[in-house]
């Protein structure tokens, strides 16, 4: 064979050999760019952090996430530091959005309350406070206790459920729940209320007796219990019983006359029952 051509030859295999590589690179890579999802860093907490607390360099990390992120995630550590938790953070756990308070919203109880509501404080006792078990984040009843305006002292003081399913912000002077779920016996507990409602616990605070009766968080429905006062406790509600068959009653009874016959030495008596009750 002639050399010149097998030099030819040798050539054009060798360029036909590194356009197969170029080519094989190059598709490979778009195979695996498709086949393995993008990652993305995103910004976890470092370590727990509870409700009420400011976020510090230290608190936060970053971590790389593949696929779809939370949403809310916080991508930047900057975003993040000097706001206030509004709900607790565990270590590991991506930080949202929501999970924070506002900018410039600080932290504390202050920022743990939603827009357009209030934290509305109402003093209790052991008893009152359902023995301690009032934590942050359950759902009570309000009930009052007292005697209405121009009521009969007769009636004696009245009950009635004056709010329902409303959140507690916090118990006593801590925000926290208790870690080993044990009751504290707290003096005041902060529910979480409209304005309105807001001056509806202002006033039955000063005029009345408040208790608060726990509810479960899943059970929104609203009941509608007409109260009751003092003296209905008391009222017998069982109707009367029914005389049983065959009894004679006291009004048929008093129709009945008896009447004293005296022939010579004979003494005797008969009865006679009267015309309405013959019919």
């Amino acid at each position: 064979m002639n050399r010149r051509l097998l030099t030819i030859l040798l050539i054009a295999f060798v360029i036909a050999l590194g356009c197969s590589f170029i080519v094989y690179r190059m598709v490979g890579n778009r195979i695996m760019a498709v086949a393995q999802p993008r990652s993305t860093s995103v910004v976890v907490a470092a370590n727990d952090v509870q409700i009420g607390a400011i976020l510090r360099s230290t608190d936060l990390t970053t971590t790389q996430m593949v696929g779809a992120l939370p949403k809310g995630a916080i991508l930047k550590k900057e975003d993040a530091i000097g706001r206030g938790v509004v709900s607790a953070l565990y270590q590991g756990e991506p930080v949202l959005d929501i999970r924070l308070a506002a900018v410039g919203s600080g932290g504390g109880l202050a920022a743990t309350i939603h827009q357009g509501m209030r934290a509305c404080a109402v003093k209790v006792d052991d008893v009152v406070g359902v023995a301690g078990f009032v934590t942050p984040g359950m759902r009570v009843d309000v009930l009052i206790t007292g005697t209405p305006t121009g009521a009969s002292n007769a009636d004696g003081p009245k009950v009635k459920t004056l709010l329902q399913n409303i959140e507690v912000l916090s118990a006593g002077t801590d925000i926290q729940k208790d870690n080993e779920g044990k009751p504290q016996q707290v003096q005041v507990v902060n529910l979480l209320v409209t304005p309105e409602q807001a001056e509806l616990l202002s006033l039955a605070s000063n005029q009345t007796r408040i208790q608060l009766v726990l509810r479960n968080p899943l059970d929104t429905q609203e009941a509608h219990p007409p109260g009751i006062a003092m003296a209905g406790l008391f009222t017998d509600t069982n109707p009367a019983p029914k005389p049983k068959s065959g009894a004679v009653s006291h009004k048929a009874a008093s129709n009945v006359y008896v009447v004293e016959v005296l022939n010579g030495a004979k003494r005797s008596e008969q009865k006679f029952v009267s015309g309405e009750e013959k019919q």
